[in-house]
């Protein structure tokens, strides 16, 4: 048993009984995991999926590689999968995999159970990406864009989206949380003026209170308000003010670029219905020098 960050008690995860079936892992399902990826496929156009139309196409449909460049694997690797051969992917390919497909909450489901896996708990945090907001991401593929959950863990992000503020799909555990990382690693804060640190520490805490509040103690974001006022004196004290927020406005953000220097942006927000999850855009005053230094992301990288 632990205390949780609401002040009640959250008891230990207890596995389901083998006399339910339903709680086993299923077998991947080879046949039916290939035919369901060539369906889903060829069901897609890039235009769906923010591609080019590129050359002719002698068959409807993404093809096996722009799925894969989507998904962020190998071409070998995602091909493999349609061919029936190759390892048991991942929860995390597969995960990759539904959202680089636009799949449904339901298709992606089932894609989870033809790999192999459980379906993930759709009363969790879902990291899901709907299609919806999949189609509007793939629209800003030239714009610093990113889906976020309540936790503050960024589920995909746009290739200029990385270049601007790095990276931040590729944290695990409780550092997948900006509001984990800016307590307890110095480099988050690095990414930001220092006069503009106190701010930020704010604004993460009470968007994390404001999550805990809504989804309860045992959410992802309970956890990581567990594990913060643990280890972090800042935050135990911003958090004993009851600062909430109950929703993303658009701001102003100063980030320091570490090749382009101080770069201004505003950042628009969209929730979703339920406030599960935010789709992030970063704009610039056209004109400013701001909005050239936003343009020139892709040639410097991160």
């Amino acid at each position: 048993m632990r205390a949780s960050a609401c002040g009640t008690v959250v008891g230990e995860h207890h596995a389901v009984p083998d006399a339910q079936p339903e709680s086993r892992n299923p077998v991947i399902d080879r046949p039916g995991l290939a035919e369901f990826l060539r369906r889903r496929r060829e069901s897609l156009t890039p235009a769906d999926v923010g591609l080019p139309p590129g050359q002719r196409r002698r068959t409807s449909g993404l093809r096996r590689e722009e799925v894969a460049m989507i998904a962020g694997m190998s071409t070998d690797y995602y091909s493999r999968l349609e061919q029936q051969r190759g390892p048991q992917p991942s929860d995390q390919m597969v995960a990759a995999i539904a959202r680089a497909l636009h799949l449904t909450l339901d298709e992606r489901d089932h894609l989870f159970r033809l790999a192999g896996h459980n379906a993930p708990d759709r009363m969790a945090i879902p990291d899901h990406v709907g299609p919806g907001m999949m189609r509007i991401l793939d629209r800003l593929a030239d714009t610093p864009a990113m889906v976020v959950n309540s936790a503050g863990e960024t589920l995909v992000q746009t290739t200029p989206a990385v270049a601007l503020v790095g990276d931040e799909t590729q944290f695990t555990g409780l550092r997948r949380s900006i509001a984990y990382r800016w307590f307890t690693d110095p480099a988050t804060r690095q990414r930001f003026p220092a006069d503009d640190h106190a701010h930020h520490a704010r604004a993460h805490t009470a968007r994390l209170r404001a999550a805990v509040t809504r989804e309860g103690a045992g959410s992802r974001a309970g956890e990581v308000a567990d594990a913060l006022l643990a280890t972090s004196q800042e935050f135990g004290e911003i958090w004993g003010r009851h600062d909430v927020a109950t929703s993303l406005t658009d701001q102003r953000k100063r980030l320091l670029h570490p090749d382009l220097g101080l770069i201004e942006v505003f950042c628009q927000t969209l929730l979703d219905p339920d406030g599960a999850q935010a789709l992030l855009v970063y704009t610039a005053t056209p004109g400013s020098e701001s909005h050239q230094k936003l343009a020139m992301l892709s040639a410097v990288g991160v």
